[in-house]
C-alpha cells in the first residue's frame, strides 16, 4: 500500500519527533569530566559511527544543555554503550540531577572520564570538532580506544525502551 504525504514548509516539531521516533536506535551515556573533576553524564540516541579510517563516532547535544561547554575541540569523552535492561540507567542520566553517577558502578580512566562498568561497549574519544547545526550541537569524535562484550543492547523505539528479537 502507497501512501502520500504533503510536506508543508515549517513542520510541527512534535510531529517531526513522532516521525523520527520510528527509527530505532541504540542509548549510550556520555561521560565527561566537569568542573574540579565532577563526574557528568548524559545520555544520548544520536550515536552513530562516522569514519573507519581514521575511527570516528559523532552524536549531538541540545545547545541548551548545561553541559554542551565540556565538549570543545581536544576535549575528552567517553562513550558506554548501554544493555538490553538499563533503562533505568538512560532515564536517570537523561534527567538533571547533581552527582548522577552516584551509586552507579562506574570507573575512570587516566585522563578522569567516567565509564559505567556494565557497559556492553566503551568508546574513549577526543572531540575533533563540535559544530552548531540547528538547535544541538555536533559532536564529532576521534576514537582512541575501545571495548565491547557480549549481549544485547538497550534501544529505543517510539518513545520508549524495547526488547530486539534476534
Amino acid at each position: 500500500m502507497e501512501r502520500t504525504v504533503s510536506l508543508s514548509a515549517a513542520p510541527d516539531p512534535r510531529a517531526l519527533r513522532r516521525v523520527c521516533g520510528r527509527f530505532a536506535t541504540g542509548v549510550a551515556i556520555i561521560g565527561a569530566c566537569g568542573a574540579e573533576g565532577r563526574a557528568v553524564g548524559l545520555t544520548i540516541n544520536s550515536f552513530a559511527s562516522l569514519s573507519l579510517d581514521p575511527p570516528l563516532i559523532l552524536w549531538s547535544l541540545a545547545r541548551h544543555s548545561p553541559n554542551a561547554g565540556l565538549f570543545t575541540p581536544g576535549g575528552a569523552f567517553g562513550v558506554s554503550i548501554l544493555r538490553a535492561g538499563h533503562g533505568d540507567l538512560a532515564r536517570r542520566f537523561a534527567t538533571p540531577q547533581p552527582d548522577k553517577f552516584a551509586d552507579v558502578p562506574h570507573w575512570r580512566c587516566q585522563a578522569g572520564v567516567p565509564y559505567l562498568n556494565e557497559a556492553l561497549a566503551t568508546l574513549s574519544c577526543r572531540v575533533q570538532r563540535a559544530d552548531v547545526l540547528g538547535d544541538h550541537l555536533l559532536i564529532v569524535g576521534a576514537v582512541d580506544a575501545f571495548s565491547a562484550s557480549e549481549g544485547d543492547p538497550l534501544v529505543f523505539y517510539g518513545g520508549d525502551f524495547v526488547r530486539v528479537a534476534a
